[in-house]
């Protein structure tokens, strides 16, 4: 295909080494303090009173200056994750995208499940001397909460640092747009459909090592398109350019998108959904996925 020939284009809004693939802005080391002061543009003087009652009560600078009323529990949360490198959603963006748990609430319990599952992942998928693949993710109906998963997926591997894309693959009800907000007026299905688009594959705000592949216009032929060469060559292409590359898929009732999609990765995880998934559509999936070079990770029970 000729568009697969020529570079996929990035909406980016940070400089990319071409040699190590990563932002060329360094990290620099900057205390609590130093970043709540500037957060909360506090004067000199604020900041000497801050420091006195640190040291007279023995506390942390955030916890002093949240007592003297100069800053809140979020902005200690904020200047942590920046202090630690850590993304961390400001609050106008948690209400554009307030399903992205790992990013809004990065030290909440259900984001430390989503850590578990990515130490897990990385274990399984990411073996030296094997060749570097994508991860599908699949289930076997609606409302399994496929999308969630694989966008709080991606987030926590993005967090690792690793360039990270989430494509979205389902080429039947696309959702990962809505979740991150991005643009979606072009996407996998103009790559697919031999169309050269600009700025198909989208940064995260706020997330310099994330990056989205929309869906761009729902088509009329999904198990085509996915079914053309172009599309593994695609997924071959985007694993060899960032660390980390997750992709979410139609549930499986629609019909094969989601056992092409994931014969193409070289990899899958089975999502089901507790109290709702019938044991024989699971049985269903897994063996779609029989006879074809794509190994099966694991099963994730969603408890939503």
């Amino acid at each position: 295909m000729s568009d697969l020939k020529e570079p996929l284009h990035y909406a980016s809004s940070k400089p990319v080494d071409a040699q190590t693939s990563k932002p060329t802005a360094g990290l620099h080391d900057r205390s609590i303090g130093a970043i709540i002061a500037e957060t909360r543009n506090l004067s000199a003087d604020q900041v000497e009173r801050v420091l006195q009652y640190q040291r007279e009560r023995g506390i942390r600078f955030g916890e002093a200056a949240v007592a003297l009323g100069y800053a809140n529990a979020e902005d200690v949360l904020e200047a942590l994750s920046k202090q630690f490198h850590y993304p961390y959603a400001a609050s106008e963006r948690k209400s554009r995208s307030p399903e992205l748990i790992a990013l809004n609430q990065p030290f909440s319990s259900q984001a430390e499940v989503f850590r578990g599952i990515r130490s897990q992942i990385m274990m399984r998928l990411y073996r030296e001397g094997e060749p570097r693949r994508a991860l599908a993710v699949i289930s076997p109906d609606t409302m399994d909460g496929k999308s969630y998963f694989t966008a709080n997926l991606a987030v926590t591997l993005a967090q690792l640092g690793g360039r990270t894309l989430l494509v979205d693959a389902d080429l039947r009800r696309p959702r990962q747009h809505e979740i991150f907000d991005v643009n979606n007026q072009a996407g996998l299905s103009s790559i697919l459909s031999g169309r050269s688009e600009p700025r198909v594959i989208q940064q995260v705000e706020g997330m310099n090592s994330l990056f989205v592949l929309p869906v761009g216009a729902v088509p009329p032929n999904p198990v085509e398109l996915l079914e053309r060469p172009a599309f593994g060559m695609l997924m071959r292409e985007l694993a060899g350019k960032f660390d980390h590359v997750v992709v979410d898929t139609s549930a499986a009732l629609y019909g094969a998108d989601a056992s092409i999609v994931a014969s193409r990765c070289g990899a899958a995880l089975v999502l089901a959904r507790q109290d709702r998934s019938r044991v024989l559509a699971l049985q269903e999936l897994t063996d779609s996925l029989d006879g074809i070079n794509t190994t099966l990770l694991g099963t994730v029970m969603n408890q939503y």
